[in-house]
């Protein structure tokens, strides 16, 4: 027989109490926000829907994320080099959702602006390739 909500509110606060010390206050603080946590989670799991991402905030301000050295993601917090589509998808998210929920350009390369311009300045040393001339100069030519 599972437990009912009061009973699985009482053991959590057991157990914090146990490790720390606790005013009658605390522990009354305690016992309402835990019940009402659990209280939310089984909503949420009642009416089949799973909690909210839009909730959730970001680790940081989205136009903070993108440094010089590394970029953070938003989601979790952790820093890297480039955010990996692989790592997106632990997030359930594809690069394309991850711009469009944190207001980025759909052309904002997801990695250190250091990355970026060195992967600019290669691409530029080695020059244009003959198949994006031949494309700027169609496009050129449709707008005239």
């Amino acid at each position: 027989m599972s437990k009912s909500l009061v009973e699985m509110t009482a053991e959590i606060v057991q157990a914090q109490i146990s490790t720390k010390d606790m005013s009658k206050d605390d522990i009354k603080a305690a016992l309402h926000d835990t019940f009402l946590t659990l209280k939310g989670l089984q909503d949420a799991e009642l009416s089949g829907h799973s909690l909210d991402q839009a909730e959730s905030k970001p680790a940081m301000a989205p136009e903070k994320s993108i440094q010089k050295n590394q970029v953070v993601c938003l989601e979790c917090g952790q820093a890297f080099k480039m955010l990996s589509p692989k790592h997106l998808k632990s997030h359930d998210l594809t690069p394309k959702e991850y711009r469009k929920k944190y207001g980025f350009s759909m052309r904002q390369p997801l990695c250190a602006k250091s990355l970026s311009e060195r992967r600019s300045a290669s691409g530029k040393s080695r020059g244009l390739p003959e198949n994006l001339k031949k494309a700027i100069a169609a496009r050129t030519k449709k707008k005239k």
